[in-house]
């Protein structure tokens, strides 16, 4: 077994050791209601944590608005105490921030958090950053953000999709970030990272300008330990940690079978007291209740904990650590993990949409893998690698406006 595995399979058993003494209840998956009271009738308070030296104090699960299209559910939240809501320049080809505008507009300013943002305009396959990703072409996106929002600024801005050391000390977007700030664009300034991590966290410390990190983080992460290991480093440096991807995709299988028992993977993330808030995606009244319910009580029950322990035990799975163990051995350099990614858009968030944009962006030939007699990319969680990138592309051809 590999030592990374080995680490993040002890991790994770200590973790769970540690909420045996909960309560018993029933396990929840995704699909099902929260057996709960109704949280408006539970007087147990929302659990907060400060983000940082930024001093905003949140409550531990937070919205991610990515694939939330309802402005019912959103108010919803709002009256179930959620006060901070995630978005991104490209989410739903600006109409999530467009929503978003539209609600809060005639909200006071101070009584919520916005965060969103904004991805460098020219990223190279390693994650570096290309002249294309000036400060000029940044700030003018934000701007466009700004406008569809209804908003000065936003609380939190992140350059977005950072994989790389080099891409978070970018010159240019270093310039940016701090001349949003200087403009009253932006209240505090960070990154989000879906991939090495560690690296990436490291750099925002190093930086001396980012205040807050928004990372990908679960139970199914191989390299989880080093994650934690990073993140108490940000946060001992006074960096805001803000967790995504918590759930690891929703499902473990394309089938859609083997769902992710989403409430006590968030549970396991938030068991970290370096981690302020999380953002899962919400998109049902079901989902809003069962991840506003976690607010109140991060003990893992005992189903809660063996739900965990067995899907740990599965090999594959929908999400994508983006460890690049695939990509020397690829004879044509795919980006396959932001291929993962799409397929995990795709089966986990029956998102075709994001799906369709990230693909869209990679700008590859409609059969990628053509010319190859066998696939030699290997992948440390056991994927077939061609068999889902010939699938996912699929996608890709599909007219937008087409899509669910």
């Amino acid at each position: 077994m590999a030592s990374n595995e080995f680490d993040r399979r002890k991790f994770i058993k200590h973790s769970l050791i540690g909420g045996a003494g909960a309560l018993m209840a029933s396990s929840l998956v995704a699909g099902e209601k929260d057996p709960r009271p109704d949280p408006e009738k539970d007087e147990r308070p929302i659990i907060k944590r400060t983000l940082g030296k930024t001093g905003i104090e949140l409550p531990v699960v937070s919205f991610g608005v990515m694939r939330a299209d309802s402005p019912a559910l959103i108010k919803a939240a709002i009256t179930e105490g959620l006060v901070h809501f995630d978005t991104a320049h490209g989410y739903q080809n600006g109409k999530n921030e467009e929503m978003l505008g539209n609600i809060f507009k005639d909200q006071r300013r101070d009584s919520f958090v916005i965060s969103t943002k904004v991805k460098p305009a020219d990223v190279g396959k390693n994650g570096e950053l290309g002249p294309g990703s000036t400060k000029k072409a940044f700030l003018e996106t934000l701007d466009i953000s700004l406008q569809r929002l209804k908003m000065e600024y936003v609380d939190i801005l992140y350059v977005h999709d950072n994989s790389a050391r080099s891409g978070v000390l970018y010159p240019e977007m270093l310039e940016a970030v701090t001349a949003a700030k200087k403009a009253g664009k932006a209240r505090h300034v960070g990154v989000s990272t879906h991939r090495n991590e560690p690296e990436v966290i490291q750099a925002a410390i190093d930086s001396g300008v980012y205040e807050v990190v928004l990372t990908s983080i679960n139970f199914k992460q191989g390299h989880v330990a080093e994650v934690r290991k990073a993140i108490a480093a940000a946060a001992k440096a006074g960096l805001g940690i803000i967790a995504m991807k918590t759930m690891a995709g929703g499902f473990h299988d394309k089938e859609r079978t083997k769902p992710i028992n989403c409430k006590a993977a968030l549970k396991f993330v938030l068991s970290d007291e370096n981690i302020t808030t999380s953002i899962p995606g919400i998109t049902n009244f079901d989902h809003l209740a069962m991840n506003a319910s976690v607010n109140r009580d991060l003990v893992l029950t005992k189903e809660e904990q063996s739900d965990l322990a067995l899907l740990d035990t599965l090999e594959g799975g929908l999400y994508c650590q983006g460890c690049r163990q695939c990509v020397p051995n690829c004879s044509k350099a795919l980006p396959i993990p932001d291929l993962m990614r799409a397929y995990m858009y795709t089966y986990g968030y029956r998102d075709t949409h994001q799906a369709h944009a990230l693909l869209t962006s990679l700008a590859l030939e409609e059969h990628p893998c053509a010319g190859c007699a066998v696939c030699t990319a290997t992948c440390a969680k056991n994927f077939s690698v061609s068999e889902r990138i010939s699938d996912v592309m699929r996608v890709a051809q599909i007219p937008a406006e087409f899509l669910s």
